[in-house]
């Protein structure tokens, strides 16, 4: 019989009444939903957004935010990278600003350009290769890994020995991405370097950063001793440049410059830049030798440290490749940053006007002036207004744009995915986290299926004396918090040599209180005169119980098994405690171990993956679970 009449429902008090419970149970679902809402849209965000708590995440409906994110994965979130780049001066990927208009004809002669020039991995960076911010793994990293699985084999052993790197498994490889633009990343030619840059060379010219020596002087040099305020700079150096975007690195020694600018440039060439965008002319060769032969003394040493065979110092060429490799590459970087032997007052180093900068940047100014002749006919041509050939750098930011228009769609798929990605590779290929969390809670699930229904129906089925006093005592246990029997029952199960085992974790938890108290009620509503007419017939104690007392109880004990499973699958602490061989962690286990060396959004991730067996559950139970609760009313 319904609580209210429906002649009483027809009355506006109760309607009103009737309203504000839907009100507030709307806005209950709404505080469980929104916070749910945040987490899956913190799920897909990265270093750039991950700070903004919304429901939909903006660069699903923003195209900027998705620029933004792009730029961001593009530099591998290093902002100084994109200003190296770009030539510019930003401090978060937020302030990124695509170009207003592309100049496909200037995007075209850059395709172009590269078609016909080879330059060495070793001068761009590539993207989605590292997400030291994020700590997540990006598509690019993702491909690496499948390459050299391709190439080697699936054996991370093997790989490692061919390699030269102690990678744990393949979810531990990562590459830390140097910028050999800076001088102290030194380029070293190992077989792991060399799979990363002919990897590197597969990947599209659109995902390419290409290290910019004048970007890298201004951002990385001028402004680091000067400052940011170009009137600093003007002051200091006697010019009137209107901003840092007027003053160009030049390729060599600048004899018409001042005084100031010819040493900023020297400092910048000889202690700052990359060996690999210097390039030394013949005119040096005489002082190289001098100086070796200062620093080696014998030309028998130098044959020694540097594994050749020279028969005198006059047969040492230049290096030509700049490899810092060994201690022939120690001596040249020492050679160009001038050397001063401990015992004598000369400084041995290479002439200042040997010294050449050779970039892409400059050969992309000499492959316009070959093809065009002049700057008027570049700007004809191209549409542009450079004032010079000096303007002309790479149009990366044009090229940039031009890719993410094409794939962005690809893009949002890639940042809406790859945390997801990062916690499925890491569960099913690190460890047996998944098979030892189906096998723990299998046996849970058995254990409280099994033991508990036996107490209860023997508490139920008998009135003995102690009945009470035993289920106070069950009763008693749900008083006291898990942790505070972790340390007995570890002390238990090390004194038996149970820990590292199934054992371990399932044998604490075999009867449950709060089980045998649900069951006992259960079983208690069932009517009597069904067992009085079972032993009539002659059914066994057994046969009553297993055929009408738990045939009766499936919907409890589906409560009951869901129970299990869910104290089981979200178990952490107590199975971190008596299994701490990772052989035998679960699945909780191993998300915490990845929570502790990801970034927030991989951490929402791991979350949503893991609600959602126990969400999965529900779904195909509820309609059990609602009948136990019913149920038991009813009778």
């Amino acid at each position: 019989m319904p609580m209210v009449s429906k002649i009483g429902r027809k009355s506006w008090k109760v309607r009103f009444f009737f309203g504000w419970i839907y009100i507030l149970l709307t806005l209950g679902a709404v505080t469980m939903v929104y916070p749910f809402l945040l987490m899956i849209s913190g799920s897909t965000k990265s270093a750039v957004d991950i700070k903004y708590f919304d429901a939909v995440p903006h660069f699903l409906v923003d195209e900027l935010w998705l620029y933004h994110k792009h730029m961001e994965g593009l530099f591998n979130e290093e902002i100084d990278q994109l200003n190296y780049a770009y030539g510019e001066d930003l401090t978060v990927f937020e302030k990124t600003i695509p170009p207003i208009k592309i100049n496909p004809a200037i995007v075209t002669e850059m395709e172009t350009f590269f078609k016909d020039h080879y330059y060495s991995p070793f001068t761009y960076g590539n993207g989605y290769l590292e997400t030291p911010i994020s700590k997540t793994m990006p598509n690019n990293l993702r491909a690496f890994k499948e390459f050299l699985q391709k190439k080697y084999g699936d054996d991370i052993n093997t790989v490692n020995e061919i390699l030269g790197t102690e990678y744990l498994s393949w979810n531990s490889v990562f590459i830390g991405v140097k910028h050999f633009i800076v001088r102290r990343d030194k380029t070293f030619e190992t077989v792991f370097n060399k799979n990363l840059n002919e990897f590197k060379g597969t990947l599209p010219l659109g995902t390419r950063y290409y290290y910019s020596p004048e970007g890298f002087y201004k951002k990385a040099y001028l402004m680091v001793v000067y400052g940011k305020d170009i009137t600093d700079y003007n002051k200091s150096h006697g010019t009137d440049y209107p901003d840092y975007n007027s003053i160009h690195l030049s390729r060599r020694y600048p004899e018409n410059k001042g005084l100031k600018e010819q040493q900023d440039w020297e400092e910048f060439v000889r202690n700052t830049i990359g060996l690999q965008y210097l390039q030394v002319d013949n005119s040096a060769l005489p002082a190289y030798r001098e100086y070796l032969k200062a620093k080696q003394l014998t030309i028998q040493n130098l044959n020694k440290n540097y594994n050749t065979n020279y028969r005198s110092f006059a047969e040492i060429p230049l290096m030509e490749n700049n490899i810092s490799q060994c201690m022939a590459g120690s001596d040249w970087s020492l050679f160009i940053e001038g050397w001063k032997p401990p015992d004598d007052n000369k400084i041995y180093k290479a002439p200042i006007k040997a010294l050449e900068i050779t970039c892409a940047d400059f050969s992309f100014q000499d492959f316009l002036t070959i093809k065009y002749r002049s700057i008027e006919a570049v700007n004809t041509k191209l549409s542009t207004d450079y004032k010079s050939f000096a303007d002309v750098l790479l149009p990366q930011k044009h090229l940039h744009y031009t890719y993410f228009q094409k794939h962005k769609n690809n893009i949002r798929w890639e940042f809406i995915t790859r945390n997801y990605i990062t916690v499925a590779d890491y569960m099913l290929f690190h460890g047996r986290g998944i098979l030892n969390t189906v096998i723990y809670c299998s046996l849970a699930i058995l254990a409280a299926l099994i033991v508990n229904p036996l107490a209860a129906y023997a508490m139920s089925r008998y009135q003995l004396p102690s009945s009470y006093k035993i289920l106070l005592f069950l009763l008693c246990t749900m008083a006291f918090p898990p942790m505070i029997t972790a340390i007995p029952s570890f002390l238990m199960l090390r004194h038996f040599n149970l820990l590292n085992t199934f054992y371990a974790l399932v044998l604490p938890g075999l009867a449950n209180g709060y089980a045998i108290f649900l069951l006992k009620g259960f079983f208690d509503s069932q009517p009597r005169e069904l067992y009085e007419s079972a032993q009539i017939d002659g059914a066994s104690e057994w046969v009553i119980f297993w055929q009408i007392t738990m045939s009766l109880s499936k919907p409890i004990l589906a409560v009951i098994a869901l129970h299990a499973f869910t104290m089981a699958y979200s178990d952490f602490m107590f199975a971190f405690i008596v299994c701490q061989d990772s052989e035998m962690w679960t699945m909780m286990v191993w998300l915490y171990q990845l929570q502790q060396k990801s970034g927030q959004a991989v951490t929402y991730a791991s979350l949503i993956i893991a609600a959602i067996p126990t969400l999965i559950i529900f779904l195909f139970c509820q309609n059990i679970i609602m009948r136990g609760i019913v149920v038991p009313s009813e009778k």
